[in-house]
């Protein structure tokens, strides 16, 4: 059964981060029937119910739900920022979902191994400087993440993050810049998409627009574009 904050009719790509946030992943996720983000700790995006018009109301209620100074993804919203908040990044990202092939083979070379709440320094410390996307210290929570180590340094990984029952979205995919041309993050996706399909999950995945290499990689592995969609940074001021 899905979630009463979440239409019954709605298509989930037309607000996939509330439809998770207020459905099946509603329990790493706080706020109201109007606005919500992941419990801090977590990926730090927060998302509107109506994200092409929010309520005045709803950015009285995000500022209880975000500390001051801390920046956060507020993604499908373009509209005006409003007094009291800051806007550090306006940009598109595409959402891109698997096209039905059948599953790939993961390479049984790659030598990847699920990543421990022991490595999340290692894990923030690879996301802080690669930038995949939003990352915080329990963004491991959300599952499914494996890397690729050199000794016991980790060069890669890749992971889950946005759950909606079905769709699943492949998340936290970077590599070292020292070890990129080795196809360890294509590797990577092969295996965690692999997983997905093997469970019933249709994998989907977010991309900066204009990253035209990743797209070009995603394409590749099995991905088609579902639709482009706002991205921006925010916080809010003392």
């Amino acid at each position: 059964m899905g979630h009463p904050m979440v239409p019954a009719d709605s298509d989930p790509f037309d607000n996939v981060f509330w439809t998770c946030m207020a459905g099946a992943q509603a329990a790493m996720a706080v706020g109201t029937d109007r606005v919500r983000r992941f419990t801090p700790g977590f990926s730090p995006i927060a998302a509107f119910v109506d994200p092409e018009a929010p309520r005045p109301a709803d950015f009285a209620v995000l500022a209880t739900l975000v500390d001051t100074g801390e920046r956060f993804f507020l993604p499908q919203w373009a509209g005006p920022v409003p007094a009291g908040w800051t806007l550090h990044l306006d940009t598109t990202m595409l959402a891109m979902v698997w096209d039905g092939r059948p599953a790939p083979t993961p390479d049984p070379a790659l030598g990847e191994r699920p990543l421990t709440i022991t490595d999340v320094p290692q894990m923030q410390d690879l996301a802080a400087r690669t930038r995949p996307g939003p990352f915080g210290p329990r963004t491991i929570e959300f599952g499914g993440y494996h890397g690729v180590f050199d000794g016991d340094r980790l060069l890669a990984m890749a992971g889950h993050r946005l759950f909606d029952g079905r769709r699943r979205e492949v998340s936290g995919i970077c590599t070292e810049p020292e070890a990129q041309g080795r196809g360890l993050a294509r590797r990577l996706t092969e295996f965690v998409v692999h997983r997905m399909l093997a469970r019933g999950e249709l994998p989907f995945l977010h991309v900066a627009s204009a990253n035209a290499r990743a797209i070009g990689l995603y394409q590749r592995l099995g991905f088609v574009r579902a639709r482009e969609v706002a991205v921006r940074v925010l916080s809010k001021d003392a």
